[in-house]
């Protein structure tokens, strides 16, 4: 992987816009559900009316789109907008999570306003690939536009008909919800096995459902499934020792990374061996900036990168870019359950033929989204 790009910024304006698209059927995770599907875009203009776009995690609860907007309105664009230049988004990135620090611990919210950053983050190196007229994989240095994809998110209620329909796609592996109980969990695992057959990736999800007891106790079922990861089996904030047990004793190699937030934490992970497969989510914490010196470390030790993302189609293009510029064997997460706001936006991505997608030539993330469309298809989704 080479350095990032470091080209001058002086931004005149951040802006951040919720849109929430209804959805006929919830999606399901070992936590909660989704009732519907909240996206937070940011579009940044520089002074001379360039713009990029990003997106902000904000999935669980849904209301916290609302929340981290305002602390994009009132806490970082003001810091952003003040600087009288930047040496690129890195520097950036930089800052606003120095000046924020205090901040962060003082209201009990490091997460919030990281996942904030994260989106200016990905909206200022849209902004500096469409400035030099490059799609933004070959910006960051890249030599290729393809990415092998994976159907994710299929939901724990008809399992199979979901993988059907995403085989019928062109998807070639998938991801199961599972953390429902071993009886139902295993269910699902042979009827998708049934309707995919054994040539195709399969692998699980269990959103930290999990004791290590109980983790222990599934992971011998999960063995004739020939799983490709489990991801997520026990919470993210358990000791290091724990995943060591689970790694030791499981069949499958485990996944993670999602819920693990700074350089420090990741570099503790590495240093435990526990993931196989390792799963920043770019806009819940680092933007590009943060996590590309993590996915270095990350090949350097051995271990698969795949960007973790579940949200908008914004933030799924930044996550295809970045996946595209630093190569490897990763694959990219592409939720299997409607959501207008990311199929109105997959650009490219949403032609997938025999697991893969390119991405195309196209400045930034290769797309600039129409806001008023965005809220026709969230009405009409009502």
């Amino acid at each position: 992987m080479t350095a990032l790009p470091r080209p001058a910024l002086r931004i005149a304006r951040v802006e951040a816009f919720v849109l929430r698209a209804p959805i006929a059927t919830p999606v399901r995770t070992s936590f909660g559900t989704m009732h519907d599907r909240p996206a937070l875009f940011v579009r940044v203009t520089d002074a001379d009316g360039a713009h990029g776009w990003g997106e902000v995690w904000c999935n669980f609860p849904a209301c916290g789109a609302e929340h981290r907007k305002n602390l994009i309105d009132t806490v970082l664009a003001p810091l952003l907008v003040a600087l009288p230049h930047i040496d690129g988004p890195e520097a950036a990135f930089e800052h606003l999570s120095a000046r924020s620090a205090v901040l962060a611990i003082q209201s009990g919210e490091p997460g919030p306003l990281a996942q904030a950053i994260a989106g200016i983050d990905l909206a200022l190196w849209d902004l500096a690939a469409r400035r030099a007229g490059q799609p933004l994989w070959r910006y960051l240095g890249g030599t290729g536009d393809r990415v092998d994809v994976y159907a994710s998110g299929i939901n724990p209620d008809g399992a199979h008909e979901t993988a059907a329909r995403m085989l019928a796609s062109g998807h070639r592996a998938f991801k199961l919800k599972i953390g429902f109980g071993s009886d139902r969990d295993r269910a699902n695992l042979r009827a998708l096995r049934a309707t995919l057959g054994d040539g195709h990736r399969l692998m699980v999800d269990a959103n930290q459902a999990w004791t290590l007891a109980e983790a222990l106790a599934m992971a011998p079922h999960l063995a004739p499934f020939a799983l490709g990861w489990l991801e997520e089996p026990l919470r993210a904030d358990r000791p290091w020792t724990e995943w060591q047990t689970l790694r030791d004793a499981c069949p499958v190699p485990l996944a993670g990374g999602e819920n693990l937030a700074g350089a420090a934490r990741f570099d503790a992970a590495l240093a435990a061996e526990v993931f196989a497969v390792v799963q920043p989510d770019a806009a819940k914490w680092g933007g590009i900036s943060g996590c590309w010196p993590v996915i270095a470390a990350v090949q350097r030790a051995g271990r698969t990168y795949c960007p973790h993302y579940l949200g908008g189609g914004i933030g799924l293009l930044a996550s295809a870019h970045l996946l595209s510029a630093v190569g490897g064997a990763g694959m990219l997460e592409i939720d299997a359950n409607p959501n207008p706001l990311r199929s109105t936006l997959s650009g490219p991505l949403a032609s997938i033929d025999d697991g893969r997608a390119r991405l195309g030539d196209a400045p930034g993330i290769g797309l600039v989204p129409d806001l008023a469309h965005l809220r026709d298809a969230c009405r009409a989704a009502a």
